[in-house]
């Protein structure tokens, strides 16, 4: 267990910071959480889980929970757009959690977060919490909120995603990258599509787009899709801004007969932007680190975003374990050097969205045991 002489203050209760801060929680340590929003909004979106994240999730306490709420996959269908033809089958049933240690969940991303929450207490949460800025000195770091009242803290973990308050701190304004390309992703019931059965799992690939259509229960009451568009003059990042049904529909007019019902059966669609940025230089500097889409930020194309934040948490706690005060810089670089080149190797893969490249990733991408992988001086001896 660690020496608890210092305090940590995580920016973000999102999946990365909630989870971070209940692996971090695990080892003894003394966090608070600081989160902008004054409450956590369920939108509409699914989440793949895979299982280099559920054995994560698993020592938190939280696979017998996430099981009941999530779908399990027999496979995932890679598919022609129009005639449906199946390209490749990623098998993803018991023969594949025999494999990689542990299943493979579908489900809403609410239900995740929800999870998440359940471990952390919600007295450590402090939300209408905007940081706007911070300054670290010998005696800690001081973290400046929109509210006027400061809080210092001995270690900062920003996990305040794309658009991170705390990598301009380190590293100066630098807008992330614009893909053109937008995705369009909603839930809603499966009643809706009035009989009509959708794959397990599929990905239907067009010329230059796609769309991923999936269950998100155990029941196959509620489907999820989301795409990947070209839309070049379309720049708003936000979760909650609506697209327009004619747009999306007509985007997809030319696919196959399953997907344009997936579509004409859609209710309502939300719409945001795909940003990326390359791999950073560095995440952190004395006692500030990064984790999640703050320092790796990756195109959604292998289901990888809020895995590779899961297991940056798990890998902090780690590297944290048994450290007191002075050890706390030198234990932040080394949980950088930990996953900087894992992280990197699947924001590329991810950005390039080839499906062979994609495929031969998967064995290193599921396999990974992020409590058995060698840490940053291990691989060095």
């Amino acid at each position: 267990m660690a020496a608890q002489d210092f305090s940590i203050a995580i920016i973000g209760a999102g999946i990365g910071g909630l989870a971070a801060a209940a692996a971090l929680r695990l080892v003894g340590l003394d966090v608070r959480i600081y989160e902008q929003a004054s409450a956590f909004a369920r939108i509409g979106a699914g989440i793949q889980q895979s299982p280099n994240s559920i054995k994560v999730l698993r020592r938190l306490g939280l696979e017998d929970r996430l099981s009941a709420a999530a779908f399990r996959p027999h496979s995932a269908l890679n598919r022609q757009s129009d005639t449906g033809e199946v390209t490749w089958e990623r098998m993803l049933g018991d023969d594949a959690e025999r494999h990689f240690g542990a299943p493979y969940f579908l489900m809403h991303r609410g239900d995740l977060h929800e999870a998440l929450a359940s471990v952390v207490p919600d007295d450590i949460i402090e939300r209408n919490r905007k940081l706007v800025g911070l300054n670290q000195t010998e005696d800690g770091v001081t973290l400046e909120f929109e509210d006027g009242e400061p809080v210092t803290a001995d270690v900062v973990i920003g996990a305040d995603g794309v658009h991170s308050v705390v990598r301009e701190a380190l590293l100066g304004v630098e807008s992330p990258r614009w893909t053109g390309r937008v995705a369009y992703r909603t839930t809603y019931p499966a009643s809706l599509l009035g009989g009509m059965e959708i794959d397990d799992c599929a990905k239907w690939w067009g010329p230059d787009r796609h769309i991923v259509m999936y269950y998100v229960t155990p029941r196959r009451d509620e489907i999820y899709f989301v795409t990947s568009t070209p839309e070049p003059d379309f720049k708003v990042e936000s979760w909650s801004a609506k697209g327009d049904l004619d747009m999306l529909r007509d985007a997809y007019k030319d696919f196959h007969p399953q997907v344009r019902a997936v579509l004409d059966a859609c209710p309502e669609v939300h719409k945001w932007a795909l940003v990326e940025r390359d791999p950073l230089p560095k995440w952190g500097e004395g006692r500030i680190t990064l984790l999640g889409d703050a320092c790796h930020p990756m195109t959604p194309y292998m289901a990888q975003g809020a895995a590779t934040s899961i297991e940056d948490g798990a890998i902090l706690s780690r590297c944290l374990d048994g450290v007191d005060r002075a050890g706390v810089a030198r234990a932040l670089r080394r949980y950088e050097d930990s996953r900087k080149a894992r992280t990197a190797r699947i924001q590329t893969i991810s950005r390039l969205n080839d499906m062979n490249k994609i495929k031969a990733e998967i064995e290193t991408t599921y396999g990974y045991d992020v409590w058995t992988a060698p840490l940053a001086e291990e691989m060095a001896e």
